[in-house]
């Protein structure tokens, strides 16, 4: 396994934007499945809405594991 290197105040910002995107798909998807009449598109809707949950999970997971590296006091 490769060693873990910090995250840049840039990735760490493409990280919190990713999630989110991530967190407002899963809403969108929640909402819109939650309205529909149609059991296919329903299906497709709840799918969709796991899909981008298993992302944000696995974004805040990366996240968690480079939490040790990160610096106590604010990079100057």
């Amino acid at each position: 396994m490769p060693t873990l290197q910090p995250i840049t105040a840039k990735e760490l910002e493409y990280i919190a934007d990713s999630m989110s995107n991530e967190d407002l798909l899963i809403k969108q998807c929640t909402a819109s499945a939650a309205n529909c009449t149609n059991p296919q598109v329903k299906q497709v809707l709840d799918h969709q809405a796991q899909v981008h949950t298993q992302h944000y999970q696995t974004l805040m997971s990366m996240l968690q594991q480079h939490q040790p590296l990160a610096p106590m006091q604010p990079q100057s």
